[in-house]
């Protein structure tokens, strides 16, 4: 019989990582990365295993590679804090692995703002609408990037799985907005890094080009107000990194 092991990375989620962990509770192994959390994360993470590991990680791919490294079984399913696996969705992925004669399979997302489902509109680094989520050890390396690192992923590329991942991305529109903030934060960091040679003319580009591939091209205008909120929040993204990193290096 095939074996999983699930990852769940976390910063401060004890109003959500309950939930998440019960979902899991069909893995092989859990695995969880408790990034400088001083919540009450860890006390509710220790009833649903001892494979735990604490730590300090300012860049996001170097915690997410720690936990990939530290699961010791054939596939690995990673999730986050705020997403649930359905009984649908287990079994799919219990058949998958025994199953798959390939190396990764992406898995679709529904994407909830509060208990709304919102299906139209994402991308751009806000929600997803899949991602590469259950895979063979080995094969998925992430990059060096504070926030919304690269993915590398080596081996052969299965089909899509069917049933879809639940994502409480978040609860309200200052929920977003505060993770625009956020992201925005740590990517000023990264183009910092980067030594970044970007201009604010494109930038500015960004706004009307990143909009309308949320708004009109992925449909988020069937999303009325939410759907105009993800596309701003989309197009401005770029520009306010780049604004945070040039008055970073001043």
């Amino acid at each position: 019989m095939v074996k999983i092991s699930a990852l769940v990375v976390v910063h401060n989620e004890e109003n959500q990582i309950n939930s998440c962990l019960e979902s899991l509770v069909f893995a092989d192994e859990l695995v969880v990365i408790l990034d400088s959390c001083t919540d009450g994360s860890k006390d509710i993470i220790k009833k649903f295993t001892k494979k735990y590991y604490l730590g300090d990680w300012p860049i996001e791919g170097d915690r997410r590679n720690f936990g990939i490294n530290k699961c010791s079984n054939d596939w690995i399913l990673e999730i986050d804090a705020d997403e649930r696996v359905s009984n649908e969705l287990k079994e799919e992925i219990l058949n998958v692995i025994n199953e798959s004669k390939y190396d990764w399979h992406q898995i679709e997302v529904n994407n909830f703002i509060k208990n709304k489902l919102v299906k139209y509109g994402w991308g751009a680094y806000f929600g997803k609408s899949a991602y590469a989520g259950l895979f063979k050890r080995g094969v998925k390396v992430w990059g060096r990037q504070r926030v919304h690192p690269q993915i590398n992923l080596s081996g052969k590329r299965g089909k899509n799985l069917k049933n879809r991942l639940t994502h409480y991305y978040c609860s309200d529109i200052s929920d977003l907005l505060k993770k625009l903030d956020s992201y925005s934060n740590a990517r000023a960091l990264d183009l910092k890094h980067e030594n970044s040679n970007e201009s604010l003319s494109k930038n500015i580009r960004r706004i009307f080009s990143r909009f309308w591939k949320c708004f009109f091209l992925r449909k988020g205008f069937k999303e009325g107000k939410f759907g105009f909120l993800i596309a701003i929040v989309a197009g401005l993204y770029p520009l306010i990194s780049y604004l945070k990193f040039k008055e970073k290096i001043k």
